[in-house]
Formats: C-alpha cells, structure tokens, sequence
C-alpha cells in the first residue's frame, strides 16, 4: 500500500477490482454458454465439448489473476485483514441489488480466502450466507411460460415445441407433438390428480452434449409434477426423443453423475427457485452445479452442511464398505455425503502420488461423466468441532492422513478432501439385498462399464467395491486413482500356454507391460457369486474380450462421440426393442 493511499480508498479500489473481475468473468462464461444453441444447431458435438472444458477452466484462471492482482497492492494477508474487512462491507454495497449477487458474493469469497489464506469460516472476511433477499424478476421477465391447456393435448404440445423452434426444421413435428400426447395423456389417467390446468416451461433451453431439453412443470390444482422434453438434431432435423414425466427420471437428468447443463440465464436463483418446485429431494448445491455454476453450488453444499451439523449431534464416523489403500473415506450417518482424504502413503501394489491422484479428479471434472461419475467437490482448508468426530475415526485420520488433518484446540483442520454423494458400495449392495435386486445391480454395472468406455474412459479397477448404487438403482463409479482413458491402454489377449509348466505357474510367463490389460482375466477378480457371475457373463460377454474395447478405441481414435441417454431406451418416443 502506498503512504499516500489510505486503507478506505484501497477498500474501494479492491471492491471494484473484485466486482470488475467477476463482471468479466460472468461475461465470458454466458459467451461461452450462448454458443450451445448455434452447436446444436449446426450438430457440432466437439464443439460443445470444446466449450464445456472452457467453461470449466473459465473460472480457475479468472480468480488467479484477481488473486495476483490483490496480492500486489495489499500487501500480506497479517496486514490486510482489516483492510479485507472494510472491502466486504463496501462490495456488499456495490452489489445490492445484484440480480446474481450469490454468484458475486462467492466469487469475492474465492479470491479473498486465497489472498488471506483464511482457515474454516471468518464471518467478518466473508460471506457466509446472503442475508439479502435476492430481487424478483419484473413481470415481463419471468423464468417461465405458461401454456393453458385449450384444446387437445396434441395441440398444447405442438404450440410449445413451436414456441422453441431452432434454425433447422423439424423432422416430423406432428408426429412428435402426437406421441407425446398420447405419453401425457397416459401419464394423466394413471396418476392422481386433478385435470391438466397449464404447463409451465423455463424459458432458456438446457443444453448437453448431444440434446437439448425444455424443462417444465404440470399444473393439476395445487399439484406441479416435471416435464422435460428430450430433443435431438439428427441429420433429418430436430426429434423429440423422450417425454419425462417422473420426478425419478427428472432427477436423473439432473444427476450428480452428469455433465453441467449450458443454459443461458441472467437471474440464476430463480431458475434454481423453478427446479427446484420439480425436483424437491435436490439440495440447492445440486441444483446450481446442474446449471454450470459450480464453484456457487459448492458454496451452498458447504452451507448445508454447517446447517445440518448445527441441528444435530451425531458423530463423523467411517464409511461403509472395505477400506480403501489411496484414500481415508468418512461421513455423518445422517447425512448423503462422503468425505474423501488422501492418505500420507499408499501400500504396495499401489505406485501412484498425490499428486497422480489429484490428476484424475481434475480429469473426470473435465470430462463427459456420462452419468456414471460422481462429481466431487473440491474443498480446502476447512475446520470442524472436534468433538463431531467418533474417537477412532480421527485416529485413523491422524495416523493415515496426518499431512492432510490436523488438530488445532478443538478443532479438527482439513488441508483438502472431496465431498461426494453417498452411495451403497457394490460389493455390499449385492451381499444385502435380495436376489433379483442385486441381479438387476450386476447387469447395470456391466452397462455402466460400457458407457465408461463408450466415453473414454477405462476404470483400470473392477473391483465391486470401487463401484456403488444411488439411490435410483444406477450404478455408478466413484474410485478414480486408476483411472485412465481407454485409449491409452493396450489391450491384449491372454497368450495361449505352450506347456504344462506355463499353464501351472504362479506368475505370467509372458510379458506384461505398463499399459497392457487382459480383459479375459477381469472375470475371475470380480468376486461375483456363481448365479450372479453367470448372469453378467449372459449379458456382458464381450466385455471380457479385448476386441470390444480395441473397438471402442477405434471409434475414439477416429473421434466419434457416442450417444448416451439419461433415460431407458423404452422411453424414446421412437424407442426399438
């Protein structure tokens, strides 16, 4: 700080310093987002996926150089903590009134807990929680339209796919308008309810990969339910492909497993206020990282969580299912999250760094989850009432993470871990529940390495227990220190024994490079009881062979982006099989 400038006016200038940086930010970022419709559109799948990565990396590099900017003119963190003080007081002043001053708010909060290296929670350095009611939109801008129900179904169908028309034709809009009638109308008759009054639609169009979505809500009386409209651009035009009906299959789309929607929007807690009248049993967090704002929706889950543990008194304790080698997994039984440390050191056969594993959680944030990924968050330096931990869990994590967790008086420091929803393991998934039920679980974890692989992406361990079940039934995988693309793999045969000698021993008797995989040999590590094994073998035979995945390596190599669905193929309106 310079003598003349006194610490008032370096509070304003960093106010607005912080406010500039942000407005450039969200400039870029709705830039970003903007493009989906024209990808659409054009068909431009590698597009899409090119924005999606910039979007991400949009924000780590915007905070950096504010961060830079700060760290030069305000000198050490022990000196501008009054000065930082003064500058949250001033930027809440700049902001009132904000449209999106949750997103403000924590972008300000990201910047100044890095300049001051702050530790937990410092109410008067940051926002903990907007005590500002966040303005409505003006009547002429609400989030959504609404269509009364006059007519015929067909035809209320028909006016909405109109109302949201692209820049190439419709394929066959009657015939869609048609079928998605009939799917309505069943929903209607078998569900209770009152009659369809009006269906209310977001106004911005949601954006992934391959599809777009209109999302919306049925009104029966006081009744809402969700409609989302799967739309698809195939060489011959647009096609509704699916009608969704189900808070499940809504819930689905919006997954915890999935890549972040693009959808343009300048009051985000309205649309999230919206989604959230459809999707009741989604936290906030989920809902605002549905929407690409990720680093806001890790804000609020941090909140939540702090909420949660202020109303009750149960104790961190361990997860559930075998412990892992890489990672200390702990959570609050009360609660659907899990918390994940990387342990100190990791014991032979595992190779890998801290850093290596570091690498692999940044790689699935950036890529196509695919719906069978879970989306970690990243957390830093965060502080917890000591006595919320069960005695032997803080054991185990001083002993095993003791560069990571530390004790301050009493409070339990974390360095950095990563919160993830929870879910059953597979291994005890299959052990618990009944026959059909864990039949059922084996087959979507076949089906779940299939889309991994459809995706570029090979596991590296099958094991059970690195897989789990949501809440949904859908088998997911949530252990990535092996993880690696399937095109970087060389995937092999087993070679055929040419004695007895060979046949019997104990170790290979051929060689086995770094990279090599033998996709026949996955079976017999599996630990799959015999029905279930057998089952799998019925239905997922080819994953055992290596051609199946030098097939999928081809189609990468040769840059085809495959289609996966967050929905059955049974719900397609044009569904086969």
């Amino acid at each position: 700080m310079a003598r003349s400038e006194t610490e008032a006016d370096l509070a304003e200038w960093g106010a607005a310093e912080i406010l500039r940086a942000y407005e450039s930010f969200r400039a870029e970022f709705n830039r970003i987002t903007g493009r989906a419709r024209a990808r659409f559109e054009a068909r431009d799948w590698h597009g899409i996926q090119q924005d999606a990565i910039e979007r991400l990396d949009l924000r780590p590099r915007s905070v950096q150089e504010l961060v830079d900017a700060l760290r030069g003119r305000c000198g050490t963190p022990d000196a501008g903590r009054a000065l930082f003080r003064e500058m949250k007081l001033v930027f809440a002043g700049i902001t009132s009134g904000r449209h999106d001053v949750e997103l403000a708010e924590t972008f300000f909060n990201s910047a100044t807990r890095r300049v001051l290296g702050t530790v937990g929670v410092r109410p008067e350095l940051e926002f903990v929680a907007s005590d500002r009611d966040l303005p409505a939109a003006p009547a002429a801008g609400a989030i959504h339209d609404t269509w009364r129900r006059d007519g015929s179904t067909e035809q209320l169908l028909r006016r909405i796919l109109e109302r949201h028309s692209f820049g190439v034709p419709w394929r066959d809009l009657e015939g869609d308008a048609r079928l998605a009638a009939a799917e309505l109308d069943g929903f209607l008759a078998r569900t209770p309810g009152g009659p369809l009054q009006a269906v209310e639609v977001a106004t911005p169009v949601f954006y992934r990969n391959k599809a777009a979505y209109l999302v919306g809500r049925l009104r029966r009386g006081r009744e809402t339910s969700p409609l989302l409209l799967a739309l698809l651009n195939g060489e011959e035009g647009v096609t509704l492909d699916a009608v969704l009906l189900a808070e499940t299959d809504a819930s689905i789309v919006f997954s915890f497993t999935r890549s972040y929607f693009h959808v343009e929007i300048d009051r985000p807690h309205e649309l999230v206020r919206f989604l959230k009248s459809i999707l009741p049993s989604k936290r906030t967090s989920d809902l605002y990282i549905a929407i690409g704002y990720n680093k806001h929706g890790k804000t609020e889950l941090y909140r939540e969580l702090q909420q949660h543990l202020a109303r009750g008194r149960d104790r961190f304790r361990a997860a559930a299912g075998a412990r892992g080698m890489v990672m200390a997994v702990f959570t609050l039984p009360s609660l659907d999250l899990v918390f994940k440390v990387i342990k100190d050191r990791f014991p032979a056969p595992k190779s890998t760094t801290r850093e290596e594993v570091m690498s692999k959680y940044a790689l699935v944030f950036r890529h196509d989850r695919a719906g069978r990924l879970v989306d970690a968050q990243e957390f830093e330096h965060l502080a917890f009432e000591r006595e919320r931990f069960a005695p032997e869990l803080l054991e185990e994590l001083l002993r095993e993470c003791g560069e990571t967790v530390r004790v301050e008086d009493r409070q339990v420091v974390v360095r950095h871990l990563y919160a993830e929803r929870r879910v059953v393991p597979l291994d005890v998934y299959v052990r618990e529940r009944d026959e059909w039920s864990a039949r059922d679980a084996v087959l979507d974890y076949g089906q779940c390495i299939r889309d991994l692989a459809a995706t570029d992406t090979f596991p590296g361990d099958l094991l059970l227990k690195n897989f789990g079940v949501t809440r949904h039934g859908r088998v997911i995988f949530y252990d990535y220190d092996e993880l690696c693309p399937v095109t970087a793999c060389r995937f092999r045969e087993l070679p055929v024994p040419r004695d007895g000698d060979e046949e019997t021993a104990g170790e290979p008797w051929f060689y086995v490079g770094q990279d090599d995989v033998f996709p026949e040999e996955f079976l017999r590590f599996l630990g799959l009881p015999a029905g279930l094994r057998e089952a799998f073998v019925a239905a997922h035979a080819e994953l055992l062979t290596a051609e199946f995945w030098r097939r999928n390596q081809e189609r990468h190599r040769r840059g085809e982006i495959i289609d996966i669905y967050p929905y059955r193929q049974s719900q397609r309106l044009r569904h086969s099989g």
